[in-house]
């Protein structure tokens, strides 16, 4: 999960090892992480009740392939519901705690681990 919890469940996804973006991966690696990042957004929809999950992928600011995966919800207020993440007020952003969202964390590790290949 990451630092900031704009929205709660908010995740970053990188690859091991990381590399500069996605097309520097082989065609299995590459297959692979977006996969992953697919089994992320599943396991999202699923513990947080989410409306749909947002991706992104851009690698402008930070040149080191990660993917951004946000759970969107209904309860969002109407007036951002509909923005792209980075249009929100990330001041407002809520630093990751175990405390605050450790079950989440944990609830969505233990779908995660449903879909580990044996």
């Amino acid at each position: 999960m990451a630092e900031r919890q704009l929205l709660p469940g908010y995740c970053l996804l990188l690859p091991d090892p990381v590399v500069p973006d996605l097309n520097a991966l082989s065609g299995a690696d590459r297959v692979q992480f977006l996969s992953d990042m697919a089994l992320v957004g599943d396991a999202l929809l699923e513990v947080t009740g989410a409306v749909r999950i947002n991706y992104a992928m851009f690698g402008n600011v930070e040149p080191a392939l990660h993917a951004h995966v946000f759970p969107r919800q209904s309860a969002e207020l109407a007036a951002t519901r509909g923005a792209q993440p980075w249009a929100l007020d990330w001041t407002l952003a809520a630093p990751y705690s175990v405390t605050e969202h450790g079950d989440l964390q944990r609830r969505l590790a233990l779908r995660l681990a449903k879909t580990a290949p044996s």
